[in-house]
């Protein structure tokens, strides 16, 4: 049975890292010694070892212990084996590029499908849609699909931003952009507002956090669904 967190961010203005999170992760990761974490993203070109350490020091709080796919050998196998994984921020499309290369699309989609609890941030939550296509991220290199997990029936742009009222600027919004992937694609795409997140319990998908999410769905005007309603309808 599915068992998964995909929140928007992992940082939210005014607090640390995970930290608007950290109760509810202690529970979701209850019985859990050992994440396995997927630092493939790099935020800011980051290292994974120094993007590892970061997401150690963080889980340090809750007593938990996290290790690095990049340190092992075989990462197939440790994904295999994991108790429990997060996959965290930064740029989609180098996560995506590194998770095909590594070969390891499968085997995630496999394991957390079968229960293995599963935490994504920004970028390891694009990752959990039908594809990376609705992503706000540059496409600084090239994965060979933008087919990702599939463990939710839509896409989903975490960060999204409404329109600034009175704001001068002349591009695109959010909402022009995705209206723009419906001119050629046919799936819903989920908005996640800062601070929210989809809480996945087998076939359940709940909204939870303080803001509403921008539902969009193919020919039809986007609405508003507000904290602990159910998406499964959603296809």
């Amino acid at each position: 049975m599915k068992n998964l967190i995909i929140a928007s961010t992992s940082t939210i203005h005014g607090s640390g890292y995970l930290e608007y999170l950290l109760d509810e992760l202690a529970v979701f990761f209850k019985g859990v010694d050992t994440i396995i974490f997927i630092p493939y993203a790099r935020p800011s070109g980051i290292s994974h070892d120094d993007y590892t350490e970061k997401v150690k020091n963080t889980f340090k709080k809750i007593d938990k212990h996290v290790k690095g796919i990049h340190e092992f050998e075989n990462p197939v196998e440790a994904i295999n084996k994991a108790e429990a994984i997060f996959t965290g921020g930064g740029n989609t499309f180098v996560l995506l590029y590194q998770l095909y290369k590594n070969q390891l699309i499968e085997i995630l989609r496999e394991v957390i499908k079968n229960g293995t609890p599963y935490l994504g941030t920004s970028a390891g939550s694009n990752i959990c849609g039908l594809t990376i296509n609705t992503t706000n991220d540059m496409p600084i290199v090239y994965p060979p699909s933008f087919k990702a997990l599939a463990l939710v029936p839509f896409n989903i742009n975490p960060h999204y931003l409404d329109p600034i009222p009175n704001n001068k600027h002349m591009g695109e919004t959010r909402e022009t952009r995705i209206k723009e992937f419906h001119q050629f694609n046919t799936q819903p795409v989920v908005g996640l507002r800062e601070g929210s997140w989809l809480r996945v319990t087998g076939n359940s998908i709940t909204l939870h956090g303080n803001l509403d999410a921008r539902i969009f769905e193919y020919q039809k005007e986007p609405y508003e669904i507000v904290s602990s309603i159910e998406l499964t309808t959603l296809k």
